[in-house]
C-alpha cells in the first residue's frame, strides 16, 4: 500500500455517492474506489447481525483491491458495524457517518432540531450519544425518513410519490418550528431539493454531514501520513454485488455529480 492508493467507500447502494462527491470536491488528489451493494439495499430493514456480515465482506473486498482507508458511508452500517471491523481490521483506518447533531444544535436560533434518519440510524449508539449530550441545549426530534432510500434507489426522486413521502416527514417537524433539519442518511441529500420545495420560504437550513466527515478523512489521512503526493493523478473505480445494471446506474449517478462539480 502506498500513499496513492484509494479510499475505499461503500454504502447499501447509492447513497454513499454523495459523500464520494464530497471526497472528489474536497480531496481531488485521492483515488476512490466505490462499492454500492445493492443486492441488499435497504440495510436499515435487516438486523444488525446481517449488516456486519455483509459490511465486513465488502471491506475485505477494499482491502483486497489496496484501500488505505474505508469510508463506511452509509449511517446504518456505521451504527451496526463500525466497531466490529476496527477490532478486525486494526491496521485500517475507518471512518463512519453519523447525524450532525451538534452543529445542528449549536447553531439553532428557535431552539428546535429535526433529524432525518432510518430508524437504525436513530437507535444507533452514535446517535444516542449525541442526543444525551445536547439534548439540554435544543429540542431534538428524530423523525424517520420512511421510504425515502427506496425513492432514491428507484429514481423517483422528482416523482409525486417522493414529494408526498417527503412531505409526510417534513411537515410535522416545520410545525414543531425546526430551523435546522439534519439529513441523516447518505441517500437523503438526493432528496434535497424536495425538502426544499416543502420549506419554501422558511429559515430552515438542511446540514448534510458530508463535508465534515470528508475532514474527518483528511485529517486521518495527514495524522497516518497516508495522503496522496501533490500532483497524483486519482481514478475512480465502482463495483457493486447487484449486476452489470446496477452497476451502470451508480456510474451514470456518479457522472453526473461529478459533471455538477465541475459547473
Amino acid at each position: 500500500m502506498s500513499c496513492a492508493s484509494p479510499i475505499g467507500v461503500l454504502d447499501s447502494g447509492l447513497g454513499g455517492l454523495s459523500v464520494f462527491s464530497e471526497i472528489v470536491r474536497l480531496l481531488p488528489e485521492e483515488s476512490v474506489i466505490y462499492y454500492g451493494d445493492g443486492k441488499n439495499c435497504p440495510y436499515g430493514e435487516k438486523p444488525k447481525e446481517e449488516i456486519i456480515k455483509i459490511s465486513d465482506e465488502i471491506v475485505c473486498f477494499l482491502i483486497g483491491h489496496g484501500c488505505k482507508l474505508i469510508v463506511l458511508a452509509c449511517n446504518t452500517a456505521t451504527a451496526d458495524a463500525i466497531d466490529y471491523l476496527r477490532e478486525k481490521y486494526p491496521d485500517t483506518p475507518f471512518v463512519g457517518m453519523e447525524p450532525a447533531v451538534k452543529p445542528a444544535v449549536m447553531s439553532t436560533r428557535t431552539g428546535v432540531v429535526g433529524i432525518l434518519a432510518t430508524a437504525p440510524t436513530l437507535e444507533g449508539r452514535h446517535f444516542k450519544d449525541n442526543y444525551l449530550k445536547y439534548a439540554g441545549e435544543a429540542a431534538i426530534i428524530p423523525a424517520v425518513g420512511e421510504g425515502f432510500v427506496n425513492i432514491v434507489e428507484n429514481g423517483e426522486i422528482e416523482s409525486h410519490e417522493a414529494e408526498s413521502a417527503v412531505r409526510k416527514i417534513i411537515d410535522p417537524l416545520i410545525e414543531k418550528n425546526v430551523d435546522r433539519i439534519v439529513l441523516g442518511c447518505t441517500h437523503y441529500p438526493f432528496l434535497k431539493d424536495v425538502i426544499n420545495k416543502i420549506i419554501g420560504e422558511r429559515e430552515i437550513e438542511i446540514i448534510n454531514p458530508a463535508p465534515a466527515v470528508v475532514r474527518r478523512i483528511e485529517n486521518l489521512l495527514v495524522e497516518k501520513r497516508i495522503s496522496a503526493p501533490s500532483g497524483n493523478l486519482p481514478y475512480y473505480e465502482f463495483y457493486s454485488s447487484s449486476g452489470k445494471q446496477y452497476l451502470n446506474k451508480i456510474k451514470t449517478t456518479a457522472d453526473k455529480l461529478l459533471k455538477g462539480l465541475k459547473k
